[in-house]
């Protein structure tokens, strides 16, 4: 359905897949520059076994022989025991100064910085600074939310004597909110980082579909208008029209199939109430087309989990499995559906025959699930003490703090925490913020039509990045990140 809206336009170029396109022409012509250097002239494929090599090569300096290079922080060096400059300068707290050069690392959230077009960077570097380096800092040392007692980022919960919170403290042998153990317990406590992550998020939700709306909608109306073959000012299309399109009835069936699947394991799982998922699909829906738009024209997956967690975290109060099985069917739906119109993208670009790219994703997906599922049970059966503190090697970061979200979300519930008695109840105005802000830039574009950049705001892009720090990325990393994004768009650009 919405391959007209987010696949067919030209406009929508999905910079995250150019660098594969290149690297297919790549391997596949015998071309030149097209610029001819002072120096030297070769061909793609030569430059790209050259910095193939040089990449290959240069990891061995974070990987192996130096490994604390892969996060350094030149300012922390100067005084290590001084806890307010680490608190501001360590990669892992609020990152002033950090440096990262393992482009793994760099890598492993947002992906590569150097397709991201550069108002994009501008967007996320504001985010990045009012929220991470401004607003934090201030909640921080001035002790709300009872800040101090805790590290300034990281995505720990704690009590408020400031010790890590005890999860399995509050659970019965089913893993249930035990009420009682929870009363004498205390509510829980977060890092000043952490809750305005969430504030961000909320700002995210409501802002994503204001500013789809705002900028984009007239051009959704004429889209959903059109067919492929109407398209002659398009030469994708027009190529792309010769061959026969995949009918919606197979996507259709597809989805038939794939809905049964999933009520039958959870029928039979029982870790969530089978009709759960009438509601969680068309939920996962919603946000496809404004997050879409994003990857479309930034690379950057925004999350929308927020809004799961908050109907799930009411609908499946007091269980914290069902919790993450509700969770787990939205975000995968979700995710999962803008890679497929990802590579839908790519056909589109390569002239692949769409019917070929159906049936080579389908199965595709089959094969990756099958060894997915056989390497992690493989994992479980023969490492000992996997995701456990005492095989750190195979500690399962990610997996904790899942768990720590299912806890957090299904056991204790939305209500406790940003409820109208909860501790945090005033990020709920984040909402209100999130619905404003792209109302009053748009009718700065609008009333002002010859400052340029005020069409360039995405306040949706700036929460995004400022709701990754630390739930998904230290700062330090983003920072870097958008160095290297810089480098690229403004200077490598300009010069190639």
């Amino acid at each position: 359905v919405v391959r007209r809206f987010l696949v067919w336009p030209s406009e929508l170029i999905w910079p995250g897949i150019l660098p594969s396109i290149a690297l297919f022409r790549t391997l596949h012509e015998q071309s030149s520059f097209n610029r001819h250097f002072q120096f030297f002239q070769m061909t793609r494929l030569n430059f790209f076994i050259i910095v193939a090599a040089c990449q290959t090569i240069y990891y061995w300096l974070p990987g192996y022989i130096m490994p604390i290079l892969t996060a350094f922080s030149f300012i922390c060096v100067i005084k290590p025991k001084n806890i307010i400059l680490s608190q501001l300068t360590g990669v892992n707290s609020l990152g002033m100064g950090s440096l990262i050069i393992d482009w793994n690392v760099i890598t492993s959230w947002l992906l590569t910085p150097i397709v991201v077009p550069r108002y994009a960077l501008f967007n996320m570097l504001f985010g990045f600074l009012i929220v991470i380096w401004i607003l934090t800092p201030i909640l921080y040392y001035t002790n709300i939310w009872n800040s101090k007692l805790f590290p300034v980022a990281n995505t720990n919960l704690y009590t408020l004597n400031g010790v890590r919170y005890n999860m399995t403290a509050i659970l019965d042998k089913n893993f249930r909110l035990n009420k009682t153990a929870y009363e004498q317990y205390g509510p829980i406590h977060m890092t000043a980082s952490a809750a305005l992550s969430y504030g961000c998020l909320f700002a995210l939700l409501t802002s994503l579909v204001i500013h789809t709306i705002l900028y984009h909608g007239k051009d959704i109306l004429r889209h959903f208008r059109m067919s492929l073959f109407h398209r002659d000012n398009d030469i994708h299309c027009k190529l792309m029209a010769e061959y026969p399109e995949v009918p919606e009835w197979w996507y259709t069936i597809l989805f038939i199939i794939s809905f049964i699947a999933a009520c039958i394991v959870c029928y039979l799982a029982k870790f969530m109430s089978w009709y759960y998922l009438f509601l969680v699909i068309p939920i996962a829906f919603i946000y496809i087309l404004p997050a879409g738009i994003v990857v479309a024209n930034t690379n950057q997956f925004i999350d929308t989990n927020i809004l799961i967690d908050f109907i799930g975290g009411i609908l499946l109060l007091g269980n914290p499995i069902g919790f993450a099985t509700f969770k787990a069917y939205d975000f995968m739906t979700h995710y999962q559906t803008l890679n497929l119109l990802l590579y839908l993208k790519l056909s589109h670009y390569m002239k692949i025959p769409p019917r070929a790219m159906f049936l080579t994703i389908i199965i595709g997906t089959i094969f990756c699930s099958v060894c997915s599922y056989s390497i992690a049970n493989y994992l479980f059966t023969t490492i000992p003490n996997i995701c456990t503190n005492v095989n750190q090697k195979w500690s399962c970061a990610q997996t904790h703090y899942s768990f720590s979200l299912a806890i957090l979300w299904g056991a204790i519930g939305p209500t406790k925490i940003f409820g109208k008695n909860g501790l945090y109840s005033s990020l709920l105005w984040f909402f209100l913020i999130g619905g404003i802000v792209p109302v009053l830039f748009w009718m700065a574009t609008q009333k002002y039509p010859k400052i340029k950049w005020f069409k360039y705001v995405h306040f949706p892009l700036m929460c995004y990045v400022a709701a990754l720090v630390p739930v998904s990325v230290p700062a330090g990393i983003i920072l870097s990140w958008l160095i290297i994004g810089f480098i690229f768009n403004s200077i490598i650009r300009r010069w190639w």
